[in-house]
């Protein structure tokens, strides 16, 4: 059962590190989230699954990040280093495959992200990408080309390197906020004490420019924007701009935490909720036999929560504190979750990536309706 804890807002951290040369690069434009599209004025009701879940998609090895697009769908696959392109009739073709991916256990091609930007190779956008290559985990973004049925991606530039990785909380979601900055989760690649170290990348949740720079903004003056975290594979932003990011725990508590500029989330001295100043408390909390929780969405403000070990999807509404799980046990693991199209929401499953147990045709990309 989850467990709500209310808590205050707590001062963002004091803790200072040598200042790098600041970028003043102008943010670029998101793509907005469902809830932010919406108009100024709107009524956001909290939403819910409806009806069964249907099979969109089928044969994916490992999926791990799902990309809509305003034309199309790609899909990255940990294990194969590729990206798929969702075909109209449910088929998969490659547009892609990364070529210095470096897999390895849960290390592999991650999160992708889309900025629009007509000045693109193509006149298109950029592609970004956050994956396991040989000494490090980096992002790299690469220029989208074609048309819907024929995307391709062009030669990476890179954004970002020296991310630390590991065999394991190699974190790796991205995401563009309403701020028009990228922003990326940093597992602590297996070494407890990368978290709480502002010098390194490790066990943080990143904020950048399109190109990498540090933003004039940023807490710390580097590209740290919260610390503390363990393995953190889920972000999303709701209609008032906040931030919101889900986390693996290690053995007792799972975290849903809403993201301040400078917060120390806690890693490895406290998991959980702990009661101590010195640390934010997440605002909800599950045993990992329940959650083990990747990908996030926000559809009218309503969370959504993908879950790996507890092979459920999490609905959380943050207005009420109220909290639900859907289709437990039903599909295996589940990966990520993202809006879909007319009032729909889709989630894949993961059960081909060496932990699951895959079934004929796994992994699989389902769509659901939701409504208030």
């Amino acid at each position: 059962m989850a467990v709500l804890l209310l808590v205050a807002v707590l001062a963002g951290c004091t803790s200072s590190v040598p200042r790098p040369s600041v970028a003043t690069e102008a943010p670029a434009r998101p793509r907005p989230t469902p809830s932010l599209s919406l108009p100024p004025n709107a009524v956001l009701l909290p939403v819910h699954p409806v009806g069964d879940p249907v099979v969109i998609a089928s044969g994916l090895d490992a999926p791990w990040s799902v990309l809509r697009l305003a034309g199309g769908t790609l899909i990255s696959e940990r294990d194969t280093a590729l990206v798929r392109e969702l075909l109209p009739d449910g088929s998969l073709r490659d547009a892609a495959e990364i070529a210095d991916v470096r897999p390895g256990g849960e290390g592999g091609l991650l999160g992708l992200a889309f900025l629009a930007d007509a000045a693109a190779p193509g006149g298109t956008g950029w592609v970004y990408a956050y994956f396991t290559a040989a000494g490090d985990n980096e992002i790299v973004r690469m220029p989208l080309s074609g048309a819907p049925g024929s995307l391709g991606l062009g030669e990476p530039e890179p954004v970002l390197s020296g991310i630390p990785k590991a065999g394991n909380h190699d974190g790796g979601r991205l995401g563009f906020g309403p701020d028009g900055m990228l922003y990326a989760t940093a597992g602590d690649a297996g070494d407890t004490g990368n978290a709480q170290d502002l010098g390194s990348l490790g066990g943080k949740i990143l904020r950048m420019t399109p190109t990498g720079a540090v933003p004039a903004d940023n807490p710390f003056g580097t590209l740290v924007y919260s610390f503390g975290h363990r393995n953190p594979q889920g972000i999303a932003w709701d209609s008032r701009g906040r931030l919101w990011a889900s986390e693996f725990g290690q053995n007792t508590w799972d975290e849903l935490n809403l993201i301040v500029p400078g917060g120390n989330y806690g890693w490895p001295v406290v998991e959980g909720a702990a009661g101590n100043p010195d640390y934010r408390d997440p605002v909800q909390q599950w045993r990992p036999s329940e959650a083990s929780p990747s990908g996030l969405a926000i559809v009218n403000d309503t969370l959504f929560m993908a879950a790996l070990r507890g092979e459920r999807l999490w609905r959380i509404d943050p207005s009420t504190g109220e909290t639900s799980a859907w289709f437990v046990n039903s599909f295996g693991r589940l990966r990520d979750v993202v809006s879909g199209p007319d009032g729909t929401l889709w989630f894949v499953s993961n059960n081909t990536d060496g932990r699951g147990d895959p079934a004929p045709g796994d992994d699989r990309l389902y769509q659901v309706r939701v409504a208030p």
